[in-house]
């Protein structure tokens, strides 16, 4: 099957679902999504019991789909790049020192919780994985993901200090969470060369030369918008902006995503709106990115409930999945405690935002994309099922209840 055949399916189901979503579900779209494939893909398999054509029609589907590739290295980009167009930058800037703070330390204290908690757990239902093994696993699930955060929480009515905080920390930790994994990786492969100066050069690479390379690629993006009026090419620019970037950054071995979410902050930042767009490219601009963020979150979705079909869900392996689930929560809540409680006096934090971060801090396709990278050594197929089960409970279970929990435990303070 060609490139242009499974795009075509994958964007036929996308428009079906979505509207079975619109029409009738009315969920928010990431969590629609994602439940209505699950459905069709038991009912495909339901089906195949009797007559096995539609099955083996989807399993050629997915098997033709570079999930990693696809998500990483094509649509992260332009998903992190509409999502910060659209980010309270001022906010942002307020709350930066305890959002850096969950994007690095927060992360780094997750994972090894997440390792620790399950390399025990996985021994006491009689599987014997190795620690550095559990710790890859805690680096891959620990970051949240942006795409799934971003499009939940605008409908959830957080207050925005809250907001900016959970948003701000997802487009970031990302890049840093990439950076513990590639590291851990290399450890578990059995590599030499990982140094504490491996590991400092690493972390400059690619998260400070990625936000540098953002901050060089929003100046240009700016400078063009402001030398001219012409909406079309405006939007053109803020395209090539993307796209440029990420093949400037994987040349670089730079963080394509920081690079992406710090251009978006740029080019979105209220005095660049003011200074370089004119009203009707501003209102194209953000059109065009709220389209295009929609589509591909659409067939993101899609292909992660689809993803399903290529696991092998084994007893042992759905009951550490299930497990697993209260020990990413649990983690998550003591790795932001800390951070919480030393800047809360400064920054005057809603009430319960640990309690509200740790449940709107949601896992999703970039969790699947890194579990889908690891080697059969590393216990490839066990920490799929378990990934792909808790990434299944926090858009579906997390992310029908935040809005709910937001309005009950942030006393709707602003």
């Amino acid at each position: 099957m060609d490139y242009f055949s499974v795009a075509a399916i994958l964007t036929v189901l996308s428009a079906v679902f979505g509207y079975i979503n619109v029409r009738f579900l009315k969920l928010p779209i990431t969590i629609g999504l994602m439940l209505i494939t699950i459905v069709f893909t038991l009912v495909v398999v339901a089906i195949g019991q009797f007559d096995d054509t539609l099955l083996v029609r989807e399993k050629e589907l997915i098997s033709q789909i570079d999930f990693k590739t696809v998500l990483l290295d094509i649509m992260l980009s332009f998903l992190l790049f509409a999502g910060a167009l659209h980010t309270n930058f001022a906010q942002l800037k307020v709350q930066r020192w305890p959002v850096f703070i969950f994007a690095t330390a927060g992360v780094l204290i997750s994972t090894f919780l997440v390792g620790t908690i399950m390399f025990y757990v996985l021994q006491l239902i009689g599987m014997n994985v190795d620690f550095i093994y559990c710790l890859l696993f805690g680096a891959l699930i620990s970051p949240t993901d942006p795409i799934a955060v971003l499009g939940i929480l605008k409908k959830a009515g957080a207050p925005k200090k809250l907001e900016t905080k959970i948003v701000g920390e997802s487009l970031f930790n990302d890049g840093v969470g990439v950076v513990i994994f590639l590291t851990i990786f290399k450890i578990a492969e059995g590599g030499s060369g990982v140094t504490f100066g491996y590991i400092v050069e690493m972390f400059a690479v690619e998260v400070l030369g990625g936000i540098a390379l953002g901050l060089i690629l929003g100046w240009i993006t700016y400078r063009m918008m402001r030398s001219i009026d012409d909406y079309e090419i405006e939007v053109i620019i803020t395209i090539a902006a993307v796209m440029g970037g990420t093949l400037i950054a994987q040349k670089l071995h730079m963080s394509a995503p920081l690079a992406m979410v710090t251009t978006g902050l740029i080019v979105g930042n209220d005095t660049v709106r003011n200074t370089a767009m004119s009203e009707i490219t501003e209102t194209y601009v953000d059109k065009f990115w709220e389209l295009l963020d929609v589509f591909l979150n659409t067939i993101l979705f899609v292909m992660i409930g689809m993803e399903m079909l290529v696991l092998t869900f084994e007893g042992n392996y759905i009951l550490a999945g299930l497990l697993g689930i209260p020990i990413v929560l649990l983690s998550r809540f003591i790795s932001l405690w800390g951070p919480i409680k030393f800047f809360d006096r400064k920054l005057e934090f809603v009430p319960n935002t640990n309690l509200i971060m740790t449940w709107g801090g949601l896992r999703g396709g970039i969790s699947i994309a890194l579990a889908l990278s690891l080697t059969q050594e590393m216990h490839k197929e066990l920490f799929l099922v378990v990934t792909y089960i808790i990434v299944a409970f926090s858009i579906i279970g997390q992310g029908l209840t935040v809005e709910p929990i937001v309005k009950r435990f942030a006393k709707n303070n602003s």
